[in-house]
């Protein structure tokens, strides 16, 4: 029987497994996120010793980014510009498939955890839709014509701009790049540094709530002018606190000002936004539909 390799490649944890579907989990471990070489040689070493003796068909990757999946570039499969100190031009894809000699797929994690969803979810022939992660960073993944959307490079949803009132909210931002795009405003980051606090210790009275939802709310309305999606998956640690979601629709709304007329927002909202149904197993299991299918090196 076949089996196939997954890995959520996070900036601050890595975590491999292999399974033939999300019941039939065979191995797993994590390991901290520390510089490529450490990394990348526990990766192998896991994939070495989780699939000896087992036929294992092909390895899938959800990584972050930003990310060259171009396969027609010589850096396809590497990290590019990132944040991540040490990360930036890492060959992730042919460095593993050279020391493993399996077949590897890569794409953004959050493209990875929105084909998780759309196989195994609350995304189920739901097609398009978006799915965004809101936690350390914030990034945003889309399924189009049953596939991971890819385009120029691939989606930054994370890194749009949104209007910015500096007299309700000085705040400048912690984006490297930008400042105050929507990852520099509302990441959780973002929230710790406004507020002095970490997000998962403010009351869920506090006014961060509110501007949260607003920013929030404000860059879903920009996703469903641009692309139209079906649904919109808010998966993440910030979105943990579920007392968001009946304010990102309420905002959502008020924004669209009803200039969208369509029943799935105006009738059904709490259908339209929520939480992925795979919770924190989106990423890895992602990578898991990444192997099984081959999305990632076409």
């Amino acid at each position: 029987m076949k089996v196939y390799g997954a890995i959520e490649a996070g900036g601050s944890k890595f975590i491999c497994l292999v399974g033939i579907d999300p019941q039939h989990i065979l191995e797993e471990a994590r390991f901290a996120t520390t510089i490529p070489s450490e990394t990348l040689s526990s990766v192998v070493e896991f994939f070495k010793r989780a699939a000896a003796g087992k036929n294992l068909a092909a390895i899938g990757i959800g990584c972050f980014g930003p990310l060259d999946l171009d396969p027609h570039s010589p850096s396809f499969g590497s990290i590019t510009a990132t944040p991540k100190p040490g990360w930036s031009n890492t060959h992730i894809l042919t460095t593993l498939q050279d020391a493993l000699h399996t077949p590897v797929a890569i794409d953004t994690d959050v493209n990875a955890a929105a084909l998780a969803e759309y196989t195994w979810g609350a995304a189920q022939d739901i097609d398009p839709f978006v799915y965004l992660t809101i936690g350390t960073g914030i990034g945003g993944g889309g399924i189009v014509n049953s596939a991971p959307l890819h385009g120029l490079v691939h989606p930054e949803m994370g890194h749009i701009r949104l209007p910015h009132d500096r007299q309700a909210d000085p705040f400048d931002g912690v984006c490297p790049f930008h400042g105050d795009c929507f990852e520099g405003l509302a990441s959780g980051p973002a929230l710790h540094k406004r507020w002095g606090q970490p997000a998962e210790e403010l009351p869920e009275n506090h006014p961060a709530w509110e501007l949260e939802s607003r920013y929030i709310a404000l860059a879903l309305s920009d996703l469903v002018c641009t692309l139209s999606p079906k649904r919109i998956i808010l998966g993440g640690g910030v979105m943990q606190n579920l007392s968001l979601f009946p304010r990102i629709r309420e905002n959502l709304i008020k924004f669209l000002n009803g200039y969208i007329q369509s029943p799935e927002i105006l009738g059904n909202i709490d259908e339209y936004i929520q939480p992925p149904a795979l919770g924190s197993r989106a990423g890895v299991l992602g990578a898991l539909a990444l192997a099984q299918f081959g999305w990632g090196n076409s």
